[in-house]
């Protein structure tokens, strides 16, 4: 009963984040209208770290002192939020939210192939090949044939998209290594690293002080370093540990029927009608990837 109702919650964190890292998309389109990339990812970073590192010493955990984790927590900065946060946000300049969504989706499938053939830390099960086939088939249906044909346009902006994406994935293999620490600790310190790294550039490159933003973009910034950042790479952790990284990044697939249906009523993007098929197949992949086998549950 307690392995069936852990797994309940795990599941239920994990349709969570998706929504969470769904909605970060629109945020991200609304923001950098009026604020420049690096800065917005910067004051992103610097946001969620703050009330990360405000919740540990409310809660009286300490960060570690040790120069080997900060370092960690640095590499980890740099493949989780510094290099994929900043090129998403530039490509969401020309990009619309849910075609980035749709392009960043594909995670679980670079998270697969690397744990395949580079690290082998998870089994590969003939169900976790079906939960990549299924996911694949329901992001073309949600997508549609016509939005796959757009991928020719604004070729280097989606490429930059892909890239993070590589980035996320490997991030997610990487944060494996963070067991044992509350799930908070790599969340702050990944985000105060990333802040470090992009706040100087954000003074030089953009000269902050001499922006205009709207009220939108900033309310969007927000609610992306509150929610989509803050809360959500807590949950991030904690699911990395139970459900793996595979596991973890299968999220994408319901994260990509919860974007473009945001950029769909917030942004005014078109939705397939056929998106709904589509979500069949992206929870039957989801499934596949995320609840273990009989045996593992009875043996966790």
């Amino acid at each position: 009963m307690q392995v069936k109702s852990g797994m309940t919650g795990d599941l239920a964190l994990l349709l969570l984040l998706a929504v969470l890292w769904g909605a970060s998309y629109t945020f991200i389109k609304i923001g950098v209208e009026t604020i420049p990339p690096v800065t917005f990812i910067a004051a992103r970073t610097l946001i969620a770290g703050g009330i990360l590192l405000a919740i540990l010493r409310w809660r009286g955990i300490a960060m570690p002192r040790d120069a080997a984790t900060w370092r960690r927590f640095a590499f980890q900065a740099c493949m989780n939020s510094v290099v994929p946060f900043t090129l998403i946000a530039s490509a969401e300049r020309s990009v619309d939210a849910g075609l980035a969504t749709i392009l960043n989706s594909t995670s679980p499938i670079f998270t697969f192939l690397l744990t395949a053939l580079i690290t082998r830390h998870e089994p590969v099960t003939m169900r976790k090949l079906f939960g990549v086939g299924a996911g694949i088939v329901g992001i073309c249906l949600v997508v549609g044939t016509q939005a796959l044909g757009g991928l020719g346009h604004q070729f280097w902006a989606q490429l930059s998209i892909v890239v993070a994406t590589v980035s996320y994935a490997g991030a997610a293999i990487f944060g494996r290594g963070f067991r044992g620490l509350d799930p908070m600790l790599p969340a702050a310190g990944s985000m105060l690293c990333g802040a470090v790294m992009l706040v100087p550039a954000s003074l030089v490159w953009d000269q902050p002080w001499t922006l205009a933003p709207s009220g939108a973009s900033i309310l969007a910034l927000l609610g992306l370093s509150v929610f989509s950042t803050a809360l959500a790479f807590v949950i991030y952790f904690r699911l990395i540990h139970t459900l793996g990284s595979v596991g973890t990044t299968s999220q994408a697939y319901l994260r990509v029927p919860i974007g473009v249906g945001l950029g769909a009523f917030f942004l005014g993007e078109s939705l397939a009608p056929i998106a709904w098929l589509g979500m069949a197949f992206v929870v039957a992949g989801v499934a596949a990837m995320t609840i273990p086998a009989r045996g593992r549950m009875v043996a966790r």
